[in-house]
């Protein structure tokens, strides 16, 4: 149950388990609609003694959110639980007339009665054929009934990761499930069977093959994925940025000067390049668009962002001369995932950012970069978000200096400002009471806007986003250079306006537009470099920021709008951690 919460932000529409009771031999089911909690009242009402159970919590793909659709799905002998989509699953119910065995929805019950169907004494036998007539992505774990105290597991692209430890033999899709009870995991290999009992983990390839398991180790400590006496994993993980920056850069720079080689990232693979396309989806798109920037204005190279659910169908231009850099927290994200192998194909070299040892991306890739953020659990990503910014800022500058834009005296400043934001952030952090007093001005909007130019826009960008994931304000962020094009029409008496104003070279020009959306009735929130302030604390609710250089003065700003959104969605009651219908992994296209 513990392991379970801790995946809730895999999915949280409803939470099932299944045991094997120790008295009856039968396997019993327990699951309904609703979070952990709800199912944790539900077994401590019924409870079953036993050393062998499988859990689930679900994310709607087939189906409504209701006790039916729920994970585990019982067929027969079989107790099943699915991770990814099964594309044909109507067509296995026409070829296999399951339909009258089939009580809820979904695509997942649907595997369960086909493994059930095939099921003839022989697991192993039974779900490879199963797996043969599958389309789309899978992760099962299944029980047989007369299989005691054993798990089965197999996958396709859908994660699992296992281990076995002095509690037993266990496995989940994601790794903060099991951090607390060990640090050495391994990634299960698609296609292959894994066999789990209580003192023994067996795994096999479809030839019957035995194949020894290549171990990892986790650097995070075995009690981070936990709250630490804060009300929400949100605010937490906003805190734990200055350290979860240091961990990023600490040994990646060497005599001042930014080192992939403990990474085995050579200078080739920055230098050979003629065009780089980051590939990524929400936040990681959006700290591929800072990256953007960056690499125009001091690279002056060919670069492009592209949401990775449209990269594959929207044609794109990738060689042999391209480096594409796909980022994901997890590293299993379905449409990142895609976009990496159709670019490899194409020739290109791949480059991942990644928070997630082992993880798919990570496997597919040519090279890897970790951002050592260690678990992240709130669905709003925050920690994980800024150090991947500290990556792509290592990025840019070993580009620089490898390509001859920058020699080493300018390589070492450009790394000393990074080595400060840890400092920066925490001064921030340590005002943050100040943007609560912000956010209670905007609880009661229903539309917000955010506007920026340059750099200011690309942070407003991922700020307007954290908004509308944890408090349901509709929030769009605009060029502010835009407006009169089109959205100041959107701008009426009271609406709330903010503004981020940290590029002193565009900062006469943004002032005007900010005095534009004043003009029209908006009440104006600025969050502006403390250098270039002036007095415009008499005209405007503002939050100083600390000074950095113009082009990192993302990371300060960043730090500021999370908490801005943090403190709205608390404030308004919501459970910040789980924002309605989302999920933090997104493993299904």
């Amino acid at each position: 149950m513990d392991a379970l919460e801790l995946l809730e932000y895999r999915g949280y529409d409803s939470a099932g388990i299944a045991l094997r009771d120790e008295e009856s031999g039968k396997t019993e089911v327990r699951k309904c609609a609703g979070r952990v909690s709800d199912l944790r009242a539900i077994c401590m009402s019924e409870k079953v003694v036993s050393q062998c159970g499988i859990g689930h919590t679900r994310w709607a793909t087939h189906g409504g959110v209701n006790d039916c659709n729920a994970h585990p799905h019982q067929v027969g002998k079989v107790t099943l639980v699915h991770n990814g989509i099964i594309e044909n699953y109507r067509e296995l119910i026409a070829d296999y007339d399951l339909a009258d065995t089939l009580k809820s929805e979904t695509d997942s019950e649907v595997v369960a009665a086909l493994l059930n169907r095939f099921y003839e004494g022989n697991p192993g036998e039974a779900i490879k054929k199963t797996v043969s007539k599958l389309k789309g992505t899978f992760a099962l774990v299944i029980l047989f009934e007369d299989q005691k105290d054993v798990i089965y597991s197999t996958r396709n692209v859908s994660p699992i990761v296992a281990t076995i430890c002095k509690e037993g033999a266990m496995l989940a899709s994601d790794l903060t499930a099991l951090c607390r009870f060990t640090n050495r995991y391994f990634v299960v290999p698609e296609y292959h069977i894994l066999k789990l009992s209580a003192d023994k983990l067996t795994l096999t390839d479809f030839d019957g093959n035995e194949v020894l398991p290549k171990y990892l180790t986790v650097d995070w400590e075995l009690n981070s994925a936990g709250k630490n006496g804060y009300p929400f994993y949100m605010e937490k993980e906003i805190m734990e940025q200055p350290e979860a920056i240091e961990n990023t850069i600490k040994n990646r720079i060497v005599g001042g000067m930014p080192d992939f080689t403990a990474d085995g990232v050579p200078d080739t693979l920055f230098t050979e390049c003629e065009h780089i396309c980051i590939v990524a989806c929400g936040t990681a798109m959006h700290a591929g668009l800072v990256a953007q920037a960056l690499v125009k204005s001091i690279l002056h190279m060919h670069i492009e962002v592209q949401m990775a659910s449209e990269f594959m169908y929207s044609d794109p231009v990738i060689d042999e001369k391209t480096l594409v850099i796909a980022v994901s927290q997890s590293g299993e994200t379905i449409d990142t995932l895609e976009a990496v192998k159709y670019a490899k194909n194409r020739g290109a070299k791949c480059l991942a950012i990644i928070n997630v040892k082992g993880s798919s991306i990570a496997r597919e890739s040519d090279y890897v970069l970790y951002t050592n953020a260690g678990p992240e659990i709130a669905v709003a990503s925050t920690k994980a978000y800024t150090t991947q910014l500290a990556v792509f800022y290592l990025i840019v500058a070993r580009m620089a200096h490898s390509r001859g834009v920058f020699d080493d005296a300018q390589t070492q400043s450009f790394v000393r400002e990074l080595q400060r934001t840890p400092e920066v952030m925490k001064k921030v952090l340590e005002r943050r009471r100040d943007i609560h007093v912000v956010a209670k001005k905007v609880l009661g909007a229903k539309d917000l806007f955010m506007i920026g130019r340059g750099l200011d826009y690309s942070i407003l960008l991922e700020g307007s986003l954290k908004l509308k994931e944890v408090s349901y304000i509709h929030s769009e962020a605009y060029a502010s250079g835009e407006l009169k094009h089109g959205p100041i029409a959107l701008i009426t008496q009271d609406t709330p306006v903010v503004a981020t104003v940290t590029q002193e070279k565009l900062m006469s020009k943004e002032l005007s537009n900010i005095k534009e959306v004043k003009s029209r009735g908006a009440d104006v929130v600025v969050f502006i470099k403390e250098s270039i302030v002036g007095d415009l604390a008499k005209e405007y609710e503002i939050f100083t920021l600390p000074d950095m250089q113009d082009e990192f003065m993302v990371l300060p700003a960043s730090v500021a709008l999370q908490l801005l959104a943090y403190y709205v969605s608390s404030d308004k009651g919501f459970d910040v951690d789980k924002p309605r219908n989302l999920a933090k992994v997104v493993t299904v296209e």
